[in-house]
């Protein structure tokens, strides 16, 4: 009797466990998807102003930097972001159908679908091309 509960608590306890991993990764992208946009937003506010200096908030520090130089960082941070979202996103599908297996459900139809290749979309286009 008690191996079984200990077995359901075991089995709850992963449950859970992985269903927070999947809240966090879901919150971490949401706030990185955040510091995109205001990458995006700083990066408009220069390319609209010809300053050649501009003041910079880096964490806590406030620079005072080349223009050119502040929207490098920007656009080097912005495609940080970009791979971080993505692998977060690659995982957390990962994550899902995890989830549903320890909970007895099927995964999600068509969850881990990926995009069709460059190869594959000019066959296809071929055959239509064909057939018009």
């Amino acid at each position: 009797m008690k191996f079984d509960q200990q077995q359901v608590l075991q089995h709850i306890q992963q449950v859970e466990e992985k269903a927070g991993e999947i809240l966090t990764d879901r919150q971490e992208i949401i706030a990185l998807d955040k510091r995109r946009n205001d990458d995006r937003v700083g990066m408009r506010a220069l390319q609209k102003e010809n300053c050649k200096k501009t003041w910079l908030t880096v964490g806590p520090l406030l620079l005072k930097m080349p223009s050119k130089s502040a929207e490098e960082l920007l656009i080097k941070d912005q495609r940080e972001c970009d791979i971080e979202i993505n692998k977060l996103r690659s995982n957390l599908k990962v994550k899902v159908n995890e989830l549903r297996d320890l909970e007895l459900n099927s995964s999600v139809p068509g969850l881990m679908l990926q995009p069709m290749s460059h190869k594959e979309m000019s066959a296809i286009k071929q055959v239509l091309g064909e057939n018009s």
